[in-house]
Parts: C-alpha cells; sequence; structure tokens
C-alpha cells in the first residue's frame, strides 16, 4: 500500500529512523497507537506554523 504523504511531511528516510522509537507498536506493553506518523506530522505542522492550540 503506498501512502501519499504532503510536501512538508517526514520523509520515509527519517521515518525509518524514529518509528522504532516510538511508543504504541503491536507487541509492545501499553496501548496502540492508531497512527504514529500522522501524529507526528501534525505536531511537526503545529510548530513550524505557530498554530495556537484550542482548549
Amino acid at each position: 500500500m503506498k501512502l501519499t504523504h504532503r510536501r512538508h511531511d517526514i520523509s520515509d528516510e527519517v521515518w525509518k529512523k524514529i518509528e522504532d522509537l516510538l511508543p504504541g507498536k503491536s507487541g509492545k506493553w501499553g496501548g496502540r497507537a492508531r497512527d504514529n506518523r500522522t501524529f507526528i506530522n501534525a505536531v511537526l505542522w503545529i510548530i513550524r506554523t505557530g498554530a495556537p492550540l484550542t482548549t
């Protein structure tokens, strides 16, 4: 399955380096994340744009 990424999303090369460091993988203790890569992209977008967080 080929995923389409937006131009500012984390690259495949960088993702391969960090994906095993993130929590929420199947077979690991604790909850399982649905999509760590989307979460990381969202965090980086907020950092880059300075988008305010809503409460």
